[in-house]
């Protein structure tokens, strides 16, 4: 590890600007302020408008949209309401600019001092890939609510969310391999449950930015019961032509699905959990994975709160934050159970 020290901190820096960036963009879509920038520029929107003129004129821009002709424009909405949406926009899509040098820069430096091996530099290219990607999807995800609806669709804002998860977790595994470059023989049958944990994670992912997108939470604000007497709403299966469609576009239909992969998550943790009391691990092994019960439990908490309350901003985005320490800790768990 000491000898890699300053490549360690740097992918480490990554990752808590990448948590930064989920989270500031989290706010921006409780906020509904995620379409207030109507254009890009590399240059140009580095700062938001210095002057009350160049605050006019954007205004002025955002109303040719759907957002203000379908909706804003009945709220009488102002320029300082106007501000507010812009600021969590543009801070949203500034923290990208600055991940983008902070990958960027020091790479070519550590290049050049030959402070990578060969296995490390192709990790760290397929993280540049993925940085770029990632803000092609956002712009992807932008685009989608500038044309005829006044929101973004919410398979595009699921897979932005998504692809940022996976890029931080990728980010965490090349640090965690740096950190620990010593390799042990791999628990088989703990890591097999690990992996399925991962996997029905990042799809409870996938489905809270299609709960998101689609204000799913909005609706059947009970729990157990989707209302009462009903486990199952009537309208999961009525809201889209076909079954498949209202398990991903209908919004009873994705909530339901949110529910119940709440549960899966749920059980493959805590049968990590009850798996591990048997198997022979070391300290960090076991506190990765004592850690992942408790945040599983946490966020079950949070998401059953975050419904029963009708999606409070704070609570819907500690609901989120919450998602990223659990899949950072499952991140951590699986490396040190796979290597």
């Amino acid at each position: 590890m000491t000898q890699n020290k300053s490549v360690i901190y740097w992918l480490l820096t990554g990752c808590f600007l990448l948590f930064l960036m989920v989270t500031v963009g989290g706010i921006t879509r409780l906020t509904n302020s995620g379409l207030s920038m109507t254009d890009w520029h590399l240059v140009t929107d580095t700062f938001p408008p210095l002057t009350e003129a160049k605050w006019n004129a954007a205004f002025e821009e955002y109303k040719k949209f759907p957002e203000y002709q379908k909706i804003n424009i009945h709220n009488d909405f102002q320029l300082s309401d106007y501000k507010f949406i812009y600021f969590w926009e543009w801070f949203h899509r500034f923290i990208g600019r600055i991940i983008g040098m902070v990958f960027l820069i020091p790479f070519v430096y550590f290049l050049i001092k030959k402070k990578l091996d060969s296995a490390t530099i192709k990790k760290c290219l397929i993280l540049l890939f993925m940085g770029g990607f990632q803000g092609f999807l956002g712009w992807f995800m932008v685009r989608s609510g500038l044309i005829d609806n006044p929101d973004v669709s919410h398979f595009r804002l699921s897979l932005h969310l998504t692809f940022a998860f996976i890029t931080f977790a990728y980010t965490l595994w090349v640090a965690l391999d740096l950190i620990y470059p010593t390799r042990k023989l791999p628990n088989l049958n703990l890591r097999k449950t690990a992996r399925y944990a991962l996997v029905f994670l990042l799809l409870q992912i996938i489905y809270g930015g299609f709960v998101a997108g689609l204000n799913a939470g909005l609706i059947h604000n009970h729990w157990p019961l989707m209302s009462d007497g009903q486990f199952i709403h009537d309208s999961v299966f009525i809201e889209q032509k076909t079954l498949l469609l209202n398990l991903i576009e209908g919004k009873s239909g994705v909530q339901f699905v949110h529910r119940t992969l709440a549960y899966v998550v749920v059980f493959f943790i805590a049968l990590l959990y009850f798996k591990s009391k048997t198997a022979i691990l070391d300290h960090g092994q076991i506190k990765g994975i004592n850690l992942l019960l408790i945040l599983v439990l946490v966020q079950f908490l949070l998401g059953v709160l975050t419904l029963l309350l009708h999606v409070p901003l704070w609570l819907g985005l500690a609901h989120q934050i919450n998602a990223f320490f659990l899949l950072a800790t499952m991140t951590y768990t699986l490396h040190r159970l796979s290597k």
